[in-house]
């Protein structure tokens, strides 16, 4: 079969380790070239080395996607490396636990500056290379962006934010034959779980138990159920489809 992504580019936020970095190696393994943003150093070399070996053409960014010049550089970047950008995947976010009601105004400034300016100004600084190519973008939301639950209210607004992002870009860019979709996951077991769970002194055994009340399914998904979705929606296969929300939640959002 032809790689679903040959002759493609594709600029990926937070692509440094979780849903990034495997739709990194999907999208690798599909034919495209990558430039892989992130705020971790560290992990970004690792990933983009780990790529590298495989025979994926990678170059990376180290930036915070709150960064409007940032954003504008990465996307220059791999204009410069590549000739074009055709696929941009807004997956950087930050997380915030506890419940509305102690929600300080620095809490939510934090959140609203990765979760949607983040998006925004990637979007912004991608859109013209984008509109060249008649390319796509997919937006990665959450599965509580349409749906409840307590302690996570920030970031949960700011997904369900992205989402009417999604739409309205959607009708903006139609026009130029860009198409613009969102994911909206469910539990996935990244590292940034992983990492959380074993500070606070759990066994990643019994953290991957943790989750039979939160999908039809009863389990995390790996971050490899996420990326094929991703993969779907920024390839000719999905060439009728914009201004959607992909529920890949293990059914969650109808629980």
């Amino acid at each position: 079969m032809a790689q679903r992504l040959h002759g493609q580019v594709a600029l990926i936020t937070g692509g440094a380790a979780g849903i990034g970095a495997a739709t990194a190696e999907l999208f690798a393994r599909e034919g495209a070239a990558l430039c892989l943003v992130d705020a971790d150093a560290a992990a970004l070399q690792t990933t983009v080395a780990h790529l590298q070996a495989q025979g994926a053409r990678v170059t990376s960014v180290v930036a915070d996607v709150s960064d409007e010049a940032a954003a504008q550089h990465a996307v220059q970047h791999t204009v410069a490396q590549f000739g074009a950008l055709t696929v941009l995947v807004n997956n950087a976010a930050m997380r915030h636990h506890g419940p509305l009601s102690e929600a300080s105004s620095a809490n939510w400034q934090a959140m609203v500056s990765v979760n949607m300016l983040g998006v925004a100004n990637f979007c912004r600084a991608a859109l013209p290379a984008l509109r060249q190519a008649s390319g796509c973008i997919v937006n990665v939301s959450s599965c509580y962006a349409v749906t409840g639950r307590k302690g996570m209210g920030l970031y949960d607004a700011t997904k369900a934010a992205q989402l009417a992002m999604t739409r309205t870009l959607a009708f903006e860019e139609a026009p130029h034959g860009i198409r613009v979709n969102a994911v909206c996951p469910g539990s996935t077991l990244t590292d940034f779980h992983i990492k959380r769970a074993t500070a606070a002194g759990k066994a990643v055994e019994q953290l991957k138990t943790e989750r039979q009340s939160t999908s039809l399914l009863g389990r995390w998904a790996d971050p490899s159920e996420i990326a094929a979705p991703i993969l779907w929606l920024a390839s000719s296969e999905a060439s009728f489809i914009t201004g959607t929300a992909l529920m890949v939640d293990g059914g969650l959002s109808i629980m």
